[in-house]
């Protein structure tokens, strides 16, 4: 993959998939921040892992959902960078359950974790971008946020505000030569589905017209894609990286 910019912050990168695209970002040439909100241990792992392997990593903790430590985080980017080229803002919670016993807090607790975080980032990295007039933004929803779900209405909502909210910042960012995308993963391997009874992975896998459950670092790929120079004239598009199961 070609990138005209230098680094890239990813959120919620300690684990799952956002480890391996911190790690696959890292192994395409990119210096990648390697964001955790309580996971320190893991994330200094991940760096370490990429050094290993010859990138550049620094760990920066703060939790997303506070837009004071947000806006704090990449201002300590920009003081050691100087820009921020890219962002993937890939962290996010759950907290299931059925709507009709779903209390408000549980609700928004999830759209804070994952909306209102989205969009605090997106709003600041289209501040320092548009100082250099270049850069890309990846936000991470759901196949979720597109079909929606039992027992995940507060993450729903939160998923599809992100693909609709990816597309308005989008139009706005378009003139200053930022380009702003979302992913909506289907059912990926990792340590959460990794739990999950044999028989409900089956019935989850019957489903996918390509047979089974897709990679982590399937979803890394997309991301690289969606950052990259090869994706120049892409933006406010939504890529689905669920082997088929929504199109």
């Amino acid at each position: 993959m070609k990138f005209t910019g230098t680094n890239v912050l990813v959120t919620g990168a300690s684990r799952g998939i956002g480890a391996e695209i911190a790690k696959g970002l890292a192994a395409m040439g990119l210096k990648v921040w390697v964001n955790f909100r309580s996971g320190e241990a893991e994330a200094n792992v991940v760096k370490a892992e990429i050094e290993a392997a010859g990138g550049k990593a620094e760990v920066i903790g703060f939790d997303v959902s506070s837009e004071e430590a947000f806006v704090a985080g990449i201002k300590t980017i920009i003081a050691e960078d100087g820009e921020l080229s890219y962002l993937v803002n890939n962290a996010g919670i759950t907290k299931d359950g059925l709507a009709m016993r779903m209390k408000t807090e549980a609700f928004m607790d999830v759209i804070n974790a994952n909306l209102t975080s989205t969009f605090i980032g997106c709003r600041e990295a289209l501040k320092v971008m548009r100082k250099k007039r270049f850069g890309s933004v990846v936000n991470i929803a759901s196949i979720v946020g597109e079909t929606g779900n039992a027992g995940q209405t507060n993450y729903a909502a939160s998923k599809g505000g992100t693909i609709a909210m990816t597309k308005s910042f989008a139009i706005e960012a378009a003139t200053s030569g930022i380009r702003y995308n979302t992913i909506t993963p289907g059912f990926i391997a990792t340590e959460m589905t990794e739990v999950l009874k044999d028989e409900v992975k089956d019935a989850f896998t019957a489903k996918i017209p390509m047979g089974r459950f897709g990679k982590p670092s399937e979803v890394a790929d997309a991301v690289a894609f969606l950052l990259s120079d090869h994706s120049s004239y892409i933006t406010g598009e939504t890529l689905k990286v669920n082997g088929g199961m929504f199109m």
